[in-house]
């Protein structure tokens, strides 16, 4: 009987300090290990890839925001997105695409509205947008519904309108679009691309000299 408690006493002492060890190293020790490496070697990715202007954070470089008004360079499409009444700045309560068929009569809707209003939005006096002109990612949205970028083909296209509602040169605008445009990730992944965000940064900033 005694062997049996001392046993057993024995057994729960070593799992104890077996949970207190391993506690230490997963649960504290490691955490530090990884946050330290991640905000020594990557600090911007690591907190988000934060967007600042006039010191304040404004969002992130990996999220896109909805609700520019025509002055400013307008984003992709978000038609997967669900709405809720807490985050009102964002507005969204989950993301994703909106999982229509190709042949769907409702996307096809979506699309050729979305199509009329950028050439509409687009068109102004010395400048007419032809529907052809009107690239895919102005009329369709991401899969997530959060793509913060655009092609340089839809920022061309903003380009007369932007320039016109700010009263700045035409050219002043398209060298702001160039400035921004990122070019494939390592040379062959991905595609040409403007982050919305950073470039209405930068035409405000722009706007503001004027």
């Amino acid at each position: 009987m005694n062997n049996s408690v001392t046993n057993t006493v024995r057994l729960l002492g070593a799992g104890l300090r077996a949970l207190l060890v391993l506690t230490l190293v997963t649960g504290v020790i490691y955490p530090l290990v990884v946050t330290g490496i991640a905000q020594g070697l990557f600090h911007d990715k690591a907190n988000g890839s934060e967007i600042k202007a006039d010191g304040k954070v404004v969002g992130s470089s990996l999220i896109g925001q909805q609700g520019y008004s025509l002055t400013y360079f307008q984003p992709r499409p978000a038609n997967g997105l669900g709405t809720n009444s807490v985050n009102t700045r964002y507005k969204l309560i989950l993301s994703g695409a909106t999982n229509l068929a190709a042949d769907s009569k409702v996307l096809l809707k979506q699309v050729e509205d979305a199509k009329a209003k950028v050439v509409k939005d687009n068109s102004v006096p010395g400048y007419t947008v032809r529907p052809a002109q009107v690239p895919a990612d102005a009329v369709t949205s991401s899969g997530s519904g959060l793509d913060p970028a655009i092609s340089p083909e839809y920022a061309e296209l903003q380009v007369h309108r932007v320039a016109a509602r700010n009263g700045l040169s035409v050219a002043a605008v398209d060298k702001l679009v160039k400035d921004h445009t990122e070019g494939r990730t390592l040379g062959f992944i991905g595609e040409p691309r403007v982050n919305v965000l950073e470039l209405n940064i930068a035409l405000k900033d722009l706007a503001a000299k004027q």
